[in-house]
């Protein structure tokens, strides 16, 4: 089968895969693309589409008011970038109750994932990490939906912090800023040097650089009169924060989720 420029091409593929698990199948009954039926269990309805879309889900949804076996069917995409998408598309099934069902090219269909309710894992350790950042960071110095480059991060503003130290006192061992500053990771942000405004002068001691010297300034000016930089005190960053996953320098030294069985709700096999 060639790549798919019709709806109509993903109904055959689907409706043998519903026979094969006895269904009695049936195109565009109703508002449905696709009713299924198989005895007195509740009925099957497929929506087909040639790709993902918001209308898509908005479809299937729709469909949940009739019966709770719904699937989403389009072609499987491929390309990493379409994988990727297929994934995430795929949790969002999940999320919503729903099934998905892609086509391949030679026409063989494949269910990734069955509907029914879906309790999504909570990831204690992803959530403290998000708390720790929001501690760490001081005051409200970003503009929420502001892209990533130019962001004031807990890093950032313990790297200001020890740039601030070295500027009005010259040369210093991180001990000595760490102290200084309050920023207990101040060694090891000056070590990581993510944004170059360090130089390691040996035994621990660090001195801002030409660029540490201009860069560290402009931040300053274009901080809200809210932020006051004084370093952050918590040792723990986002894995956003260059340097958090570094070893400490001394001063010396340098799921997938598993789907309910298809065959105890009556719904379509693998």
């Amino acid at each position: 089968m060639a790549t798919m420029k019709r709806e109509q091409e993903l109904y055959a593929p689907v409706k043998s895969l519903l026979e094969a698990q006895g269904y009695t199948v049936k195109g565009e009954v109703g508002a449905a693309d696709v009713v299924a039926r198989r005895g007195a269990e509740p009925p099957v309805v497929v929506e087909l589409k040639l790709r993902f879309s918001l209308a898509l889900f908005h479809q299937a949804v729709a469909r949940l008011a009739v019966t709770d076996l719904v699937y989403l069917a389009v072609p499987r995409p491929g390309g990493k970038t379409a994988r990727r998408a297929l994934k995430d598309n795929l949790g969002l099934c999940r999320r919503l109750g729903l099934g998905l069902i892609t086509v391949r090219a030679d026409g063989r269909a494949e269910v990734h994932c069955d509907p029914g309710p879906f309790a999504p894992r909570k990831s204690k350790s992803k959530a403290t990490r998000l708390l720790r950042e929001f501690d760490r960071i001081q005051g409200d110095p970003n503009t929420g939906g502001a892209t990533r480059g130019g962001l004031m991060t807990g890093y950032r503003q313990d790297a200001l912090a020890c740039a601030v130290y070295l500027c009005a006192n010259g040369p210093a061992r991180g001990a000595v800023v760490a102290r200084a500053t309050g920023v207990t990771r101040a060694t090891q942000v000056m070590y990581s040097n993510h944004y170059g405004w360090f130089d390691r002068l040996g035994k621990g001691a660090y001195a801002l650089t030409a660029i540490g010297e201009t860069e560290h300034i402009a931040w300053l000016a274009g901080l809200p009169g809210d932020v006051a930089i004084k370093g952050g005190q918590d040792e723990n960053a986002l894995p956003e924060d260059p340097g958090s996953d570094l070893p400490e320098p001394s001063e010396t030294t340098e799921s997938p989720e598993p789907t309910v069985s298809p065959e105890a709700r009556g719904a379509p096999a693998r």
